[in-house]
């Protein structure tokens, strides 16, 4: 994925409310240095951001990435912010995409250290081909998070829930899952439940009705999720936010990892022992994720 193009803004007061923002976004190049050597995005991991995907040019879920991002920096103590100047500097950046897929990017730091402002920027690149995985479907292997369900209302400092930029043991995860001989990693709690994908989150169906783990379990309400649970109940179809047990995901009748790039991906695997791919379902699913959405 090489990014084409990437715009710095300049973050203003949330209840700044002038009609243009304009003159707060510079273009910047790309593949060209950026970020001072005290930026503590790069030194501590110490922001947020978001993935949007485009379709032939639309921002998919602006709303609901937006809103995700401003609760991310509520519960990173980051300056709120100003949900009008993001949204002008998704669409100016978005002009720049060209037909097929792409995904933007936006990052928001808490800035330089020793510093007293925020900064903030938003990529544009081409996205990966995801074809096979919505296809042909993931292997998953799962992997111990290392604590109990009851652990974010215990620790709300360790920030579960937002989606911040430190990334590496998602990462890991990843890495950890593929010398299993798997394509992906799905997190489950030290007592046996289902949390979500290092970027993606879980959907099982059960019958006629789909469930995904509550967001109450320090998970990322994932964008996707949302708006493909209001898809499947105007079908007619049960859907909820449930504690699900390990041993469910291995007996679903089907399961999905969910994101707002790869969309869709049917889950094949768990640990090596495979699940049924409903195929047609998928390619609905699929197809629905890729229409244009605010």
């Amino acid at each position: 994925m090489v990014s084409r193009f990437a715009l710095r803004i300049d973050p203003v007061a949330s209840d700044d409310r002038r009609d243009s923002f304009a003159d707060t976004f510079r273009p910047i190049d790309p593949h060209a240095p950026a970020l001072p050597v005290g930026e503590l995005s790069a030194q501590r991991g110490d922001g947020i951001f978001e993935s949007l995907g485009v379709v032939d040019g639309h921002p998919q879920e602006v709303g609901p990435h937006l809103e995700r991002l401003a609760h991310s920096a509520g519960l990173c103590d980051l300056p709120a912010p100003n949900i009008p100047q993001w949204r002008e500097a998704i669409a100016r950046v978005v002009q720049k995409a060209g037909t097929g897929e792409s995904v933007v990017k936006l990052i928001y730091s808490r800035g330089v250290e020793g510093g007293d402002a925020a900064t903030a920027w938003i990529t544009l690149a081409d996205a990966p081909d995801n074809a096979r995985a919505r296809t042909e479907g993931v292997r998953i292997s799962t992997l111990d998070r290392g604590y109990a369900l009851d652990v974010p209302a215990r620790a709300p400092w360790l920030l579960l829930g937002a989606k911040t930029l430190s990334y590496a043991t998602n990462m890991a995860a990843i890495r950890e899952a593929k010398r299993r001989g798997a394509d992906d990693a799905v997190f489950v709690s030290s007592d046996g439940y289902v949390l979500e994908a290092p970027t993606a989150s879980v959907v099982l169906r059960l019958g006629d009705r789909f469930v995904t783990p509550a967001p109450s379990a320090g998970i990322l309400h994932g964008t996707t999720q949302l708006s493909l649970f209001a898809y499947l109940e105007e079908r007619g179809f049960d859907t909820a936010y449930d504690m699900i047990a390990v041993s469910d995901l291995g007996g679903a009748d089907a399961a999905w990892l969910l994101s707002s790039v790869r969309l869709a991906a049917p889950i094949s695997a768990v640990d090596g022992w495979p699940i049924p791919v409903d195929r047609a379902l998928s390619d609905e699913l699929n197809a629905y994720l890729l229409t244009p959405r605010e």
